[in-house]
């Protein structure tokens, strides 16, 4: 951010977190990471989350720590929460910045009584929260924009420059490990592909789209990696059924660290919106983000070395996890051949 706006609220040497439960968002919480340390350089972050999300935070240079915050996504569990708040005390936060807008997210907050608590008005969160602020969904359309306000006074809203770009730290080191772990020690470029969503179908551009690009970069000398969570695995079997050789199946078959550190070392990705999108964009991958039922415009990659490809159809964005319609033509109709065109041109332009 450039000098000469309004500084960020928080002036305290601790801060509390309670973050997202999904990659993607936990990504974009970087930049409210990133704004906070840049205006308190000696502020120290904790970020409570699901155990998955540590190896992600542990990527992101302005976390001083993760905390496993181990109650099931949507689960209650009071005695849990009073648990982990008491635990919490000792740290004596100043503030906590409360991401999710579930009831439920902002308990520990309010058991640890940490003096204040931020977070957007919902679910009746009146008193639990007291530095509570309404979304302005007009003005913050952006997953980024409104976690990146939370930091600032109330009557600031920042627009999308004024959001740090997410920066994830790599490891070489590693990613050399896990490409001699898994086979993948050929020196070709290697196109990464990320045919999964974890969201649902709505999301996921046919696996024969993904292998009509794949075999297209094959036969320019490329080699394919399909990254995915286990999840994935069948559809990303069936990409490298259908792309034919050099095409390799990761998914499953990587943490979400090396997943990173592999990804980093990629000639260029193309993607459904889904958290791995997120991450190659982190990561400043040239990178094709194919778009469906979602809106790039509500969680768009936060990188210039990416382009985003979508028809736009009347019918979306629906952001339903199945086509209500029962054709999912917005993924269908996207074409192979006009990805190939984007990514051709989006590497022309970073030569």
């Amino acid at each position: 951010m450039r000098h000469g706006r309004p500084a960020l609220s928080v002036a305290h040497t601790r801060c509390l977190i309670v973050g997202p439960s999904w990659v993607g968002d936990m990504i974009m919480a970087q930049s409210l990471f990133m704004a906070l340390r840049e205006r308190n350089p000696g502020l120290e972050i904790d970020v409570l989350a699901p155990a998955w999300t540590a190896p992600l935070l542990a990527r992101m240079p302005e976390v001083h720590a993760a905390l496993d915050l181990p109650i099931g996504h949507g689960e209650l569990d009071l005695k849990a929460r009073r648990r982990i708040a008491r635990e919490l005390r000792a740290h004596h936060y100043a503030q906590a910045i409360v991401l999710p807008n579930s009831l439920k997210s902002a308990l520990i907050p309010w058991f640890a009584r940490i003096p204040r608590r931020t977070g957007f008005r919902g679910e009746q969160r009146y008193g639990l929260l007291n530095d509570l602020r309404r979304l302005d969904k007009a003005r913050l359309p952006r997953t980024v924009q409104r976690f990146v306000a939370l930091a600032m006074p109330k009557n600031h809203l920042p627009a999308l420059e004024d959001c740090p770009r997410p920066q994830l730290r790599t490891d070489p080191q590693a990613g050399r490990v896990a490409r001699a772990r898994l086979g993948l020690e050929d020196p070709r470029p290697a196109l990464g592909l990320c045919p999964g969503a974890e969201f649902g179908p709505a999301k996921r551009w046919p696996s024969a789209h993904y292998a009509a690009v794949a075999r297209y970069y094959r036969s320019r000398g490329w080699q394919i990696w399909v990254f995915g969570s286990q999840n994935d695995f069948e559809v990303a079997e069936a990409v490298c059924r259908d792309a034919g050789p050099d095409c390799t199946n990761l998914a499953g078959r990587t943490t979400l660290g090396e997943a990173i550190d592999l990804m980093a070392q990629t000639a260029a990705v193309v993607s459904n919106d889904s958290g791995l999108m997120h991450v190659a964009a982190a990561l400043d991958r040239p990178l094709v983000a194919v778009y469906g039922s979602s809106d790039p415009g509500f969680t768009p990659p936060l990188s210039p070395t990416a382009r985003i490809e979508r028809l736009g159809l009347a019918c979306s964005p629906c952001f339903q996890r199945e086509c209500p319609l029962k054709h999912l033509d917005c993924l269908h109709g996207l074409h192979p051949d006009r990805i190939v065109r984007a990514l051709d041109s989006l590497l022309d332009a970073t030569a």
